[in-house]
């Protein structure tokens, strides 16, 4: 995938990098390969040479390359340490289109799919100039707040990141596009606003075993943990939004608001009518998946749904709505084969185990510390060595630390904050993840550079901020 991305990108204003940059880019992939070639005989699982490929990865995006390309280089350099012989190679690559991150590349490309059929039947243009009548055709703050606060809904509801931004894209890029955003200014917005959101579910996995470990209600949950997060996260968002348009403006990297649906031509017939419809299915869908706990792959039915019942209210026969979806899905097959190559990464660093030796290591070495600093080194370990946010890692946090937490005399609320760091922060940052890809993505740019700067922008002030709850909860 390239620096234009095939939903229709125009060229980037720039020269792309420099001569400097690409050789120092180039001289990183080619040391990251030739060090896992060369550990490769020498290293066996669990280890914590494990940690190469994503640290590769990240630097390599950091320094501007291709997401593809960089995405290549650290699955090349996982296989060169893991040495898997072909046949095993060959279950890995099986193994990671079933996977929750390849799912997630597939939901991308049906959001795709419906922001296409929303845009021929006129829904994407009558949803635009009904916001646009709401907040006005300059107000990029309020827009703004009003983008991040739908993701953070969205997600909230759903308890899921990508399933939820999937529906929410097609509705939002025609808006942000008619308002002059780039596209990593709106990848910040939703990231943001999604995280916020991800964080506050009272339904996700990771939040129901956090309050479980902590032996708290939900009310409690938000007091301390949760609540805290959201707030910061919108008014970092206000910042760093503007911050990222400006980096960005006049770049190339702006949408086509016309490929979008976001112009000013008049309302097609019947676009009221079916933009009615659109909205009582979304509703409908997004109720029924609370109501079932329903997760990542429901959008993967919801999706298609909502886009034959607005193509059919719409005028479109059944034959232009398959081609329409087809349509804008298609321009995302490169993101589906990121993500693809994403879940082959991860696994294979699942496979090395370098988080277990970093819990190995230190995991006994932690008694006789004051409360404060016990729970600052237990927050950090679980962000840096057990990844995922996933209720199983929270529940392995409690189980090894959760006595001991006690014995030192660490309160619920501050437990709650420990394991919600834990199983969050590493969302944001140092390393690249599936939540960063699949908003930057959703949002259709492909500069991971910028994702990766907007998770910093918020991992800071939120390690500064449960620093601060912590000491106060454990003094």
């Amino acid at each position: 995938m390239s620096d234009v991305d095939s939903a229709g990108a125009p060229p980037r204003a720039d020269a792309g990098p420099s001569r400097g940059r690409r050789l120092t880019i180039t001289t990183t992939a080619i040391g990251g390969l030739v060090l896992s070639g060369a550990l490769g005989p020498f290293v066996q699982a669990p280890t914590l040479w494990g940690l190469v490929p994503i640290v590769l990865y990240a630097a390599l995006a950091l320094l501007g390359m291709d997401i593809m390309v960089a995405t290549v280089v650290a699955v090349i350099s996982a296989l060169l340490i893991m040495l898997p012989t072909p046949a095993e190679i060959g279950e890995l690559l099986g193994e990671s289109l079933g996977d929750q991150v390849t799912v997630i590349g597939l939901v991308i490309m049906l959001g795709a799919g419906v922001g296409e059929i929303l845009r021929s039947t006129g829904i994407a243009a009558t949803i635009v100039r009904g916001v646009m009548r709401v907040v006005g055709e300059r107000n990029r703050t309020a827009a703004t707040l009003g983008v991040m606060v739908s993701c953070l809904l969205l997600v909230a509801s759903l308890g899921t990141l990508a399933g939820a931004l999937a529906i929410a894209a097609p509705l939002l890029l025609p808006v942000v596009a008619r308002l002059g955003f780039t596209r990593s200014a709106t990848a910040a917005m939703m990231f943001t606003g999604g995280c916020a959101g991800l964080a506050l579910a009272p339904f996700a996995g990771s939040n129901v075993a956090i309050m479980s470990a902590a032996e708290v209600g939900y009310l409690q949950y938000l007091l301390y943990g949760a609540g805290p997060l959201a707030v910061l996260s919108l008014v970092a968002g206000l910042v760093i939004v503007p911050w990222m348009q400006r980096r960005t403006e006049g770049t190339g990297d702006d949408y086509d608001a016309a490929d979008l649906g976001a112009t000013d031509d008049a309302p097609k017939r019947g676009s009221g009518r079916a933009t009615a419809a659109f909205a009582l299915v979304l509703v409908a869908s997004v109720g029924y998946a609370i109501a079932s706990g329903a997760g990542t792959t429901f959008p993967l039915l919801a999706l298609p749904l909502m886009g034959i019942v607005a193509g059919l209210v719409g005028g479109l026969s059944p034959t232009e709505i398959a081609v329409q979806m087809y349509r804008g899905a298609a321009r995302l097959v490169n993101v589906f084969l990121l993500f693809w190559l994403l879940a082959v990464l991860f696994a294979g660093i699942d496979e090395l185990q370098p988080f277990q030796v970093i819990l190995d290591t230190y995991g006994t070495d932690m008694r006789g510390l004051s409360p404060f600093v016990f729970a600052l080194l237990i927050a950090a370990l679980g962000w840096v060595g057990v990844p995922g946010a996933t209720a199983a890692q929270v529940v392995l946090l409690d189980k090894v630390f959760g006595e001991l937490a006690a014995s030192l005399g660490i309160s619920a609320g501050a437990w709650v904050v420990v394991l919600l760091f834990a199983s969050k922060a590493d969302t944001y940052g140092p390393f690249p993840n599936a939540n960063m890809v699949g908003s930057m993505s959703l949002a259709r740019s492909t500069n991971l550079k910028n994702i990766l700067l907007t998770g910093f922008a918020l991992l800071v002030p939120c390690c500064l901020m449960y620093a601060v709850i912590l000491f106060f909860e454990t003094s």
